[in-house]
């Protein structure tokens, strides 16, 4: 069964870190480029971080995160991560992960939504002092 599985989500101080985890089942990640998105309160989901497959690219920041959040891969563990540091309240949201056969005419990934086909439950980030 295809499943995308987030953690590492919860409550954390302004300044703080989290590190967000997905872990596939079904699929192997490396063949897909793989996107956090994010769903604050009362506003739209958000692309905010992208790592393209194996077959090349680079990867894509939101200007809002840039900086602060590092995305990653672990291909044995099958597992993608997303570093935040330097937390902000506005970071608060339902983070999820998605994996979609993505090919881009040139660097970097896509973050843009639809594009993505299988995404994980989300798990809860938030930030409050």
């Amino acid at each position: 069964q295809l499943q995308l599985v987030e953690s590492g989500g919860g409550l954390v101080q302004p300044g703080g870190s989290l590190r967000l985890s997905c872990a596939a089942s079904g699929l192997n990640l490396n063949d897909y480029t793989i996107g956090w998105h994010r769903q604050a309160p009362g506003k739209e989901r958000e692309g905010i971080s992208c790592v393209p497959s194996s077959s090349g690219g680079s990867t894509n920041y939101a200007d809002s995160v840039k900086g602060r959040f590092t995305i990653s891969r672990d291909n044995a563990k099958n597992t993608v991560y997303l570093q935040m540091n330097n937390l902000k309240p506005e970071d608060t949201g339902v983070y999820y992960c998605a994996a979609g056969r993505i090919v881009t005419a040139q660097p970097p990934c896509s973050m843009v939504a639809f594009l993505y086909d299988y995404w994980g439950q989300g798990t809860q980030v938030t930030v409050s002092s």
